[in-house]
C-alpha cells in the first residue's frame, strides 16, 4: 500500500519524507487555505520535496474553466496530479487530461457507481471519502470493498485512494480490503507506529541494558 499525506504543511511533509514513509501528497482548497500560502508557490515547493504524485485541485466546476485551470496546474512540476471533481464536467476533463498524458485524481467519491465512471474516464486515482460516509452512519469501508470488487472484475487500472481517513484502524481496514493508496493527516500516519506493548517492551529493554553498565558505541 502507498502512503500519501493529506496536507500542505511543508514542515510535516519534509519530516515524513525524511523518514522514507511518503509515496505522495494530496492537497485541496481547504488545506491550501490552512497553509496561508499561494497555491502555485506552495504546490511547487511540495513537488520539489517528494518524488511521488502531488495532487493539486482545480476549483472550477465547468469543463472549459476546469481545463484552463488544469493547464496552469500541470505546468507546476512533472509529478503533479490534477485533482478533479466527480461531476460530468469533471469526468469529461478527466478523459481529456488522461488522454494528454496527465495524472488525474477524481475526488469526492461516495458511491461505487461514481467510482465506475471515474475508471471509465481513465482516472489515475479515485478518492472515496471514508470518514465522511462514517459521519452520516454509513460504513465507509463498504464503499472501498465495492470499488475493489468492481475494479478487479473488469481489470480497471485506476488506483483506489482511500481518503478522509480519520483513524489508524481506517488505514488497517483499507489495507486488508486492498486499497492501493491511503492519504492521511500527518498525525495519523505517525500514529501507525504506536502500540503500548512496544513502548512497554522498549522501556524494559533499556532499563535492563542500563544495569549491564555497557555501551555499544
Amino acid at each position: 500500500m502507498k502512503f500519501f499525506v493529506d496536507t500542505a504543511d511543508i514542515k510535516d511533509i519534509k519530516e515524513l519524507n525524511d523518514l522514507g514513509l511518503l509515496d505522495g501528497v494530496t492537497t485541496n482548497p481547504s488545506l491550501i487555505l490552512k497553509s496561508g500560502r499561494n497555491i502555485i508557490e506552495v504546490t511547487k515547493e511540495i513537488c520539489s520535496i517528494v518524488e511521488g504524485p502531488v495532487s493539486s485541485e482545480v476549483t472550477a466546476t465547468e469543463y472549459e474553466q476546469i481545463m484552463k485551470e488544469a493547464a496552469v496546474i500541470s505546468k507546476i512540476a512533472d509529478n503533479i496530479c490534477i485533482k478533479l471533481p466527480l461531476t460530468l464536467d469533471g469526468l469529461k476533463a478527466c478523459k481529456a487530461l488522461t488522454s494528454e498524458g496527465h495524472k488525474t485524481n477524481v475526488t469526492l467519491c461516495f458511491s461505487a457507481n461514481q467510482a465506475l465512471l471515474a475508471a471509465k474516464a481513465g482516472a489515475t486515482f479515485i478518492s472515496p471519502f471514508v470518514g465522511r460516509l462514517d459521519d452520516i452512519a454509513f460504513d465507509g469501508m463498504d464503499l472501498i470493498r465495492e470499488i475493489r470488487q468492481i475494479y478487479d472484475n473488469y481489470g480497471f487500472e485506476t488506483e483506489i485512494l482511500a481518503a478522509s481517513i480519520r483513524t489508524v484502524n481506517h488505514v488497517k481496514e483499507a489495507a486488508l480490503i486492498g486499497a492501493d493508496v491511503v492519504t492521511v493527516p500527518p498525525a495519523t500516519l505517525k500514529a501507525l507506529v504506536k502500540h503500548p506493548l512496544t513502548d512497554k517492551g522498549l522501556e524494559q529493554f533499556l532499563a535492563d541494558w542500563s544495569k549491564t553498565g555497557q555501551t555499544i558505541a
